[in-house]
């Protein structure tokens, strides 16, 4: 695939986003846009958890940018984990193979999860259930933005098409039977 073709936005688990920002030994944050737009009426995070790579790249939030140290890192990747935030990269504008950084979404303010045409690439990992140790508790389906997973009467359903690779749900199963393997 032409590296032009793929989506600025691709979305990864919490433990690749952790990996890709171990790549750069500099960080910058600034709030996010999506959370400026609402005027910080986020229910879910803090406004400031658009991560970059660079100090001269275009951020959607604006405003302030400052430089962070490796333990604020470690500290916005804990509340993205703690919140159940979803890893969204973000992809040069003339390289779509570069990183150069990392949006923390929710379903709460985030224009990608509110607008049906704004498109973002699956990740390459994807989920798949063992549902013999399933217990049905719809606790994957609650965290599930992309409405991948619901319960109806009682039972998991589960829309192979609409799995992104983000991992919310084999973080919060309790019984473990969600794991993260390769997309095919």
């Amino acid at each position: 695939m032409d590296n032009q073709n793929l989506a600025f936005h691709y979305v990864c688990t919490w433990e690749q986003a952790k990996e890709i920002a171990g790549r750069f030994e500099r960080y910058w944050v600034e709030d996010c846009g999506c959370r400026v737009k609402r005027e910080n009426k986020c229910a879910r995070s803090r406004i400031d958890v658009c991560l970059l790579f660079k100090p001269d790249i275009g951020g959607s939030g604006g405003g302030d940018r400052k430089e962070i140290s490796r333990g604020e890192l470690e500290g916005i990747l804990h509340e993205a984990k703690e919140k159940n935030l979803v890893s969204r990269p973000f992809r040069n504008d003339k390289d779509r193979t570069k990183t150069e950084g990392i949006c923390f979404c929710c379903d709460d303010c985030c224009g990608y999860f509110l607008d049906p045409a704004e498109v973002c690439d699956k990740g390459d990992l994807i989920e798949m259930t063992k549902t013999d140790g399933c217990t049905l508790c719809g606790d994957c389906a609650d965290v599930c933005y992309f409405e991948a997973r619901k319960m109806s009467d009682g039972e998991l359903v589960v829309d192979r098409e609409k799995r992104h690779g983000c991992g919310l749900c084999a973080e919060v199963c309790p019984t473990e039977c969600v794991e993260m393997v390769r997309r095919k």
